[in-house]
């Protein structure tokens, strides 16, 4: 949770005034499940007349040879690697600071290679995909039938113009004795908050994937300078010193975000697997009641855009691509017979806050166990795929914290009403879950609070001699948050407070976890400054899980 910064422009587009009507007509009394089901308010929402497969015929097309400025500004992409497939990802844009992204609503051709090599002597694969101006001229491309575990590069092309080469790998076959997958987890960058010095040093960083753990983008307006970036070299446009309300804001937002240069560089040099927080809608939303008080149609409005954009600008498949305000996100990986990531959405299904969110003393509200933080149905698709398992390591990548993180060594501690220790039932019943389906190496990879922490997981928390079930890697910021400090304030009380606690940090940067045979390796990078650019990288702390003795112990 970052507060939000002062926007000193008070002026804001709206939804245009008959997708909102639609909208009221068609939420009331029918509930969210059945709002989309109706033709009148999807047409309404403009997600479902206004798409590629129904506007294809009718929308002109582009020469590309028209395209006079570089339309790759936002870089490349791929995402959610298999063992004989990549997604392949670029979105046009040669003016990415205006709505149109400078281009026409017009159809565009796009062109892309795949290569063993960077030179492109040997291509594997080419072909063409269309880049739709429904999708913001958005493209994505699945190249299949591919070697597992091997590493190719691809690039795009259209009319006089090459993109950036990226590189990608596919994941090893699903039966292969794999010995080693190496990984990296980011989460929150803040744009206003600083430079992406950390995604500069993960691009140099040898990992197979990068696991992108939620707050890709913040909502909240972003001045001319950049908020503490202090530019002076350069002045942002006025479209971004607002908080983001509709598509075409969310869009832009992306837009901005992508065109930094260190973070395009991270995209280019790894395939990422991404799951969202609050932030790329709106700050501790819970499934469809939103922070402030607007009526519901208007959250389920700009829930609808803040979903359309994070799909068009993110290297997703096809099956998460959202309908209005509903996306699946919850997916499955799977990296040979070494790893299991079972990537989770906490934020679309979660019960409301309890005590009105914050910090708070956890009582009957927040222990109900009707409560959930998954939903009932990711919840048992969870459980289900622990039970027909057969990885060394079951790897948990989500959101907020797993463990239990008490604010002070006292009786009168106060928890997270945010985190899974607002959904202590909800957490009990994962937990269970692991040990019924008899996983032996639980790994939870977690992000949103801004700093770095090293748990061991409890089989009851409130017993510091309760058996230890399994491991929680908590990456720290990309930069929300600002510069931070080896040790924050509130150090002392929360390593007194939680014996289970291995680690705490509140540097920016990542982690890097190195999966093998016999154990997992947590190292922890941070920066010390993204307030001013060029920040050194150093490893803050390593910690080792032996497999099949969980429990974090320094490297």
């Amino acid at each position: 949770m970052t507060p939000a910064p002062t926007a000193t422009d008070t002026g804001h587009p709206d939804h245009p005034a008959g997708f909102r009507a639609a909208a009221r007509r068609h939420s009331q009394g029918v509930g969210r499940r059945r709002f989309l089901t109706t033709t009148g308010a999807a047409a309404a929402l403009a997600f479902a007349v206004h798409l590629p497969a129904a506007g294809t015929a009718s929308a002109a097309e582009l020469d590309p040879r028209r395209i006079t400025e570089n339309p790759f500004t936002l870089g490349v992409a791929s995402g959610d690697p298999l063992p004989d497939s990549l997604l392949l990802w670029t979105r046009l844009a040669p003016l990415p600071y205006e709505a149109d992204g400078g281009l026409p609503a017009a159809r565009v051709q796009v062109g892309w290679e795949l290569a063993h090599d960077e030179r492109f002597r040997r291509v594997v694969r080419r072909g063409t995909a269309t880049a739709h101006p429904e999708f913001a001229h958005s493209v994505r491309t699945e190249v299949r039938g591919l070697e597992a575990g091997r590493t190719f590069y691809y690039r795009f092309r259209t009319g006089g113009w090459t993109s950036e080469t990226g590189r990608t790998r596919t994941a090893p076959d699903p039966h292969a004795r794999n010995h080693a997958v190496r990984l990296a987890a980011v989460s929150c960058q803040a744009y206003h908050d600083g430079y992406f010095t950390a995604y500069r040093h993960l691009a140099a960083e040898d990992v197979d994937a990068v696991f992108h753990l939620g707050d890709y983008l913040y909502e909240y307006a972003v001045t001319p300078t950049g908020g503490a970036r202090a530019y002076t070299d350069r002045v942002l446009p006025e479209v971004f010193n607002r908080e983001t309300l509709t598509l075409e804001d969310y869009r832009l937002r992306y837009a901005l975000y992508k065109s930094d240069p260190d973070l395009r560089a991270a995209h280019a040099a790894h395939p990422f697997v991404v799951t969202w927080d609050d932030h790329e809608t709106e700050n501790n939303y819970a499934d469809d009641v939103p922070e402030n008080n607007v009526p519901p149609e208007e959250f389920l409005l700009r829930r609808a855009a803040a979903y359309r954009a994070y799909w068009e600008n993110q290297p997703l498949r096809t099956p998460q691509r959202p309908t209005g305000p509903d996306m699946r996100l919850y997916r499955r990986l799977r990296f040979g017979r070494l790893a299991q990531f079972d990537i989770l959405d906490t934020r679309q299904y979660r019960s409301d806050q309890a005590y009105g969110d914050g910090w708070k003393v956890p009582g009957p509200e927040s222990e109900d166990p009707a409560r959930t933080l998954t939903g009932a149905t990711q919840e048992r698709w969870l459980i289900d795929g622990w039970r027909t398992s057969r990885a060394t390591w079951n790897v948990l990548p989500q959101q907020v914290t797993f463990a239990q993180r008490r604010d002070v060594p006292t009786a009168a501690y106060k928890l997270s009403m945010d985190s899974w220790d607002g959904y202590p039932a909800s957490r009990q019943r994962v937990l269970d879950g692991a040990e019924s389906a008899g996983v032996d190496n639980l790994l939870v990879l977690t992000g949103d609070v801004h700093v770095a922490y090293g748990f061991d997981l409890k089989k009851d928390f409130d017993d510091p001699s309760s058996r230890t079930v399994g491991t929680e890697i908590v990456t720290t910021s990309i930069t929300s948050g600002k510069d931070g400090s080896v040790k924050p304030a509130n150090w002392n009380n929360q390593m007194a407070a939680n014996a289970h606690l291995k680690f705490y940090d509140g540097r920016r940067g990542y982690a890097l976890v190195t999966l093998e045979d016999d154990h997992a390796r947590a190292d922890f990078r941070a920066v010390d400054a993204v307030t001013t650019p060029g920040a050194p990288v150093t490893t803050a702390g390593s910690f080792v899980t032996e497999a099949g003795n969980p429990g974090l112990t320094p490297a």
